[in-house]
């Protein structure tokens, strides 16, 4: 129910904002850079997004979404707003944690391994990374799950002796320290270069979502994907700070309206293309299935060394988000 109201009053909003802005005598444009493909579900939500927003400021803010990392690669994504160069982008979330701590909250393994846990999650974290953002000159306009995250391989394994040495694809803190405490070498490559990766053999695994491999047809390289639901981490859709504040009030009701349908509809489609990626890469030739137990044990041994150390790192704040997560489950 409370979803349902949150469509119908953001659609409401929307649609006054539209009549309020249908005479806008110019079009201003916006461009934002995307670092997945044009065909990944946050990328598609992105555009719908943008397209939302056209529609509902008829035609007054034009906002042109490049996928794919064309304009900038996903790890300048972020300073790229920051600086002006772009006005608005979506970046991974924890692909910051070297700058704070609290930017990995989403990636502490198995604190919210389900889709229920991680809204919870964010909800006790949002208002942190809100003022977090606004301090690095970034409004904060909406964020969406990955799926839940599990083990790529090009062998079978079974337990952690089974990882030593082999080159990790690692996209944050989180995952190259994984890769360091299973004895594996971390390797920093963007999602666009996935593909490319794995077949010039510069990576042998990863951890990441049945969406990432999917969308990337990684079964052309690898053969194992085992479900351990470590983490759901996040794509958040971030505008610059200047930017907004010089954003008339009639279009960033618009904008608003647009990004609480998008938040909304990019968790649904989460959700439902977990079970359809996992199908596809079953379909692609791998070898599909939960993590076997001992695994499980070791690398939830591993899990409770990477969230002390989280906790540290982040300290009073990090704790607090900790604590308002567990007291609402």
């Amino acid at each position: 129910m409370r979803n349902n109201v949150l469509v119908k009053s953001a659609g409401a909003a929307l649609f006054a904002s539209a009549i309020t802005l249908s005479g806008a005598a110019q079009a201003e444009k916006w461009d934002m850079p995307l670092a997945y493909s044009a065909t990944n579900f946050h990328s598609a939500v992105a555009a719908e997004f943008a397209k939302c927003v056209g529609t509902g400021t008829g035609g007054g803010l034009e906002i042109v979404t490049h996928p794919s990392g064309s304009l900038f690669k996903g790890g300048d994504i972020k300073r790229a707003i920051q600086t002006g160069q772009a006005p608005i982008g979506e970046r991974l979330l924890s692909g910051h944690q070297n700058e704070d701590a609290l930017f990995g909250f989403d990636s502490i393994p198995f604190l919210a391994t389900s889709f229920d846990d991680a809204d919870k999650l964010w909800a006790a974290a949002k208002p942190t990374l809100t003022e977090l953002l606004d301090e690095q000159g970034l409004h904060l306009l909406y964020a969406v799950p990955w799926p839940p995250q599990g083990l790529y391989f090009k062998k079978e394994v079974n337990s952690v002796a089974d990882m030593k040495g082999i080159k990790f694809r690692s996209y944050n803190n989180a995952t190259a320290r994984l890769a360091e405490l299973t004895g594996m070498s971390p390797v920093s490559i963007e999602a666009a270069e996935i593909s490319q990766a794995f077949a010039t053999g510069v990576a042998e695994a990863m951890v990441s979502s049945g969406a990432t491999g999917y969308d990337r047809k990684v079964w052309e390289s690898l053969t194992h994907f085992y479900e351990v639901d470590a983490w759901l981490p996040r794509n958040y859709v971030i505008v610059n700070k200047d930017v907004w504040s010089k954003t008339d009030d009639a279009t960033k009701n618009v904008i608003n309206a647009c990004a609480q349908l998008a938040e909304y509809t990019g968790t649904w489609r989460s959700k439902e293309y977990t079970g359809f990626t996992l199908a596809g890469l079953t379909a692609g030739g791998m070898t599909v299935g939960p993590a076997g137990d001992a695994l499980v044990e070791e690398l939830k041994a591993i899990g409770e060394t990477m969230t002390a150390e989280w906790l540290e790192a982040a300290g009073d704040k990090g704790q607090a988000i900790v604590d308002a997560f567990n007291a609402s489950k």
